[in-house]
């Protein structure tokens, strides 16, 4: 069986609805994370992690717009706004990292306007530790390093978001 991640609110190379978008730095969403279900994980999979990353946003690096970790192995899922700042959405033991609007939750999508639509990349990561142990103020690079480097496979989906330039 192979590693699969979807979301009931996002199709694999679709255009993200703009619930999704980010409240503020010009947008006007929703600010809400949406659901993801995965399924066939690795044998020895101890914990999960999932990122939302945009590799197009005009930074040098990347934008990191959502990042958890220590999702337990029993779950399969992430309700939706499990993003919400605070973690209170989320499954127990679970906690999000700081994401580059400096939060620790879900960061809408929100590129510049009149930019080419942007790809967002959706992740999970199967781990083969129960914990990663991080820093509570670590940052998204920080706790990328330490899920690849216990990561025992991962399951991934891409979808787009563009906004129109301003009139």
């Amino acid at each position: 069986m192979s590693f699969t991640l979807m979301s009931p609110e996002i199709q694999d190379d679709a255009t993200i609805d703009k619930r999704f978008e980010f409240d503020g730095f010009g947008c006007s969403g929703e600010n809400k994370s949406p659901a993801l279900k995965w399924s066939g994980a690795p044998p020895g999979t101890k914990s999960y992690a999932v990122t939302v990353y945009d590799p197009d946003a005009p930074t040098g690096s990347g934008w990191w717009h959502w990042f958890v970790v220590n999702i337990p192995a029993s779950v399969t899922e992430l309700k939706p706004d499990a993003g919400a700042v605070g973690g209170a959405n989320l499954p127990g033991g679970a906690s999000q990292v700081r994401i580059d609007y400096g939060i620790n939750g879900w960061g809408g999508v929100c590129p510049p306007e009149g930019d080419p639509p942007h790809r967002y990349v959706f992740t999970v990561y199967a781990l083969g530790t129960q914990k990663l142990e991080i820093p509570p103020d670590a940052t998204a690079a920080l706790a990328g390093f330490m899920v690849n480097a216990n990561s025992l496979g991962k399951a991934t989906f891409t979808a787009k978001y563009g906004r129109p330039p301003s009139k």
